[in-house]
Order: C-alpha cells, then structure tokens, then sequence
C-alpha cells in the first residue's frame, strides 16, 4: 500500500450496503483518481464481489476468522474472501475484537496468500503488542472516540505519536494508521503530522451529503 493511505470501513449503514455500496466505490475510486491518494474500500462481505466486478480500487475485508476449510457455519473463510477480491482485511477492530492468538493466525494467513492484514489497536501497549506480529499496518482507535466526531490525532495526539514510535522501534516496516473521529482535512494532516501513514475512516465519509468531496477534503491539505 503507498502512502498517504485512506481506508473507508463502511461497516453495515443502509448507506453503505448494496447498490449504494457499489456508488460508495465508485466515490472512493473517482477522488482516488482526481488525488493520487491510495484509497480502500473494506465493505461486508456479501458487497465484495459486485465491487470488484465493477470498480477499480484495493478492497479489504471487515473481518477475517482464524479458521481452516471445514465446518465452521457463518465464518469468513480467507480462500472464500479473496476469490471474492479482497487485497487485504482489517483484523480486530473494535466492533469485531479477537484474541491476540486468533490475529497472530490472521496476520499469518493473510501473509500466506499474500494480501493486506491491518489490524486495529485500542492503545499504544496493544499496538506494540501487534507489531512483533508483523502485520502490513496497525491502526490505533481509542475506542471511547470512535464514532464521536472528535478526532483522536488532536484530542489525544500523544497516543498516535507514542503509537508511531514504539511500532518503528519494533518493526520499521509496519505503517501506522490513525483511526477514531478523523473526518475533516485537519483532522488527517495533524494524524500525517504526527507521523502516522494514513487513516481509518467510517461514518464521517459515509454520511456526508456527497462522500467523493468529503474525500477530497480529507486529503486536500496533504
């Protein structure tokens, strides 16, 4: 993944499932374009498919289970997820948590078949926790802040700064994302000033009136 990197998890709002869904791609893919930024699109799983049929952009998984091929009803199978078109997965975000021996497996398969593993931190110890795992990226979330507006690379800069330095320290090849209230073109360049590669976005891109600007704001003072 280049970066500056931006990756749009939609989640399960009606206004990123389905068809719109599919219009959500073609918005992250259009200000992709028009920016030059990397931009990821991680919808459900039953959205994969259509989407890699008809945009052009890096999809990654919601979630991935540290299962083999087998009897495991309701699972997502990787094999199932990158026939479908994945690039890569988010693993253990906050809305999906996972014990740390199931993500050292996911970031294992992941590295396996040769796609993205980004996996999602709750604080700086977890992150450097996460890191001796060597995932492609890891991307802190204070929990309390998701959803809320209020950006963590302002309200709480010294975790994604702390974050950055302790992940390089073990692992330099491992980028660091910077999640929770990151909405605006402010928000993204004090995460980028902190030092963080990217952010991991959701309902600020999702439920703005026309999400191809609100992208294109996010970057625009990059």
């Amino acid at each position: 993944m280049d970066t500056p990197i931006v990756i749009l998890n939609y989640k399960t709002y009606l206004e990123s499932s389905g068809l719109k869904a599919l219009e959500l791609a073609h918005d992250l893919e259009s200000a992709a374009n028009e920016s030059g930024i990397t931009m990821v699109a991680a919808p459900q799983a039953a959205d994969i498919y259509r989407i890699s049929q008809e945009a052009s952009l890096p999809i990654f998984a919601q979630h991935i289970d540290a299962i083999a091929p087998g009897g495991h009803t309701g699972s997502n199978l990787i094999n199932t997820l990158i026939d479908a078109g994945v690039s890569g997965s988010l693993i253990n975000h906050s809305e999906q948590r996972m014990k740390l021996a199931d993500i050292a497996e996911v970031v294992r398969l992941c590295a396996e078949n040769d796609i993205e593993s980004c996996v999602c931190t709750n604080n700086i110890e977890t992150s450097k926790a996460v890191a001796a795992l060597a995932p492609t990226a890891v991307a802190v979330e204070p929990p309390e802040l998701i959803g809320t507006g209020i950006p963590v690379s302002q309200a709480q800069p010294e975790v994604v700064e702390d974050t950055v330095k302790e992940v390089k320290a073990i692992n330099k090849n491992v980028k660091v994302l910077c999640g929770a209230g990151i909405t605006t073109g402010d928000d993204m360049k004090a995460a980028m000033d902190l030092g963080a590669d990217g952010v991991l976005l959701a309902s600020g891109i999702i439920k703005a009136e026309s999400p191809k600007d609100a992208l294109l704001d996010l970057v625009s003072k990059l």
